[in-house]
């Protein structure tokens, strides 16, 4: 199963990508980013609407989507590294990690997961949000792995 995170805007240079450098290189091909922006002037809610079609044409039709959302539901690392696995078990060719702007998701987006995911009650910058994710990627990798990068 590959990993695809679909996120809005890039990360310049500096500590995030260095960062999301790393965690990319930790959890190796099977984890993929496609960063989208949107230009074009607008209201938040249409801004956000438009960032959410750019998402979704970045995602495979078949894929099982997930959708980074402040209301999702809020999971140990343990807790994820087990429904990723889970997830493996039902063999999907594609799991997408969806992560909006700073407005966050438009509703489509959120409708089309399979469930939504939060980091927590915080809110977070969401291309910090991406880091974060990440590290939770790379740990439950390592979790399933019986390796001691996880100590519970």
């Amino acid at each position: 199963m590959r990993l695809l995170i679909a996120a809005v805007g890039r990360i310049k240079a500096g500590a995030l990508a260095d960062l999301q450098s790393e965690y990319l290189k930790r959890l190796g091909s099977s984890v993929s980013l496609k960063e989208v922006e949107e230009r074009r002037s607008s209201s938040a809610a249409e801004r956000k609407l438009r960032e959410g079609k750019l998402l979704l044409a970045v995602v495979p039709d078949d894929a099982v989507v997930v959708p980074l959302d402040e209301r999702g539901q809020t999971l140990s690392s343990a807790a994820f590294a087990e429904r990723l696995q889970g997830w493996r078990a039902e063999g999907p060719k594609t799991l997408a990690f969806v992560i909006g702007g700073a407005d966050g998701l438009a509703q489509p987006v959120v409708q089309r997961g399979r469930m939504a995911l939060s980091l927590g009650a915080m809110t977070w910058p969401h291309l910090l949000a991406r880091i974060l994710l990440l590290e939770q990627l790379y740990r439950a990798q390592q979790i399933l792995a019986h390796h001691p990068y996880h100590r519970s």
